[in-house]
């Protein structure tokens, strides 16, 4: 099983982070930051600008730098609907 992984930063820190997706939708992504029984899940929502995602995890927050079209064209690019005609 491969485990989508994408990098997000932390603000405070500006250090980069790798966490695995969990769900990964245009309206948010589900992160989990931690492995086992430490992992933590987080929800991304697009920001007003729609340029960026951040959430808050632990009083900390991070941000998953690209746009929602990005991230619309990478679930489409992954999951590619095919359509028959009848």
């Amino acid at each position: 099983m491969n485990d989508e992984k994408i990098k997000v930063r932390v603000t405070e820190t500006r250090q980069m982070m790798e966490v695995v997706v969990y769900d990964k939708r245009a309206s948010s992504i589900q992160v989990v930051l931690g492995e086992g029984v430490h992992s933590v899940k987080c929800e991304l929502t697009p920001t007003r600008n729609g340029m960026a995602y951040a959430g808050s995890v632990m009083g900390r927050e991070i941000v998953y730098e690209r746009s929602r079209d990005q991230v619309q064209a990478d679930i489409d690019r992954l999951n590619p609907r095919e359509f028959t005609r009848r």
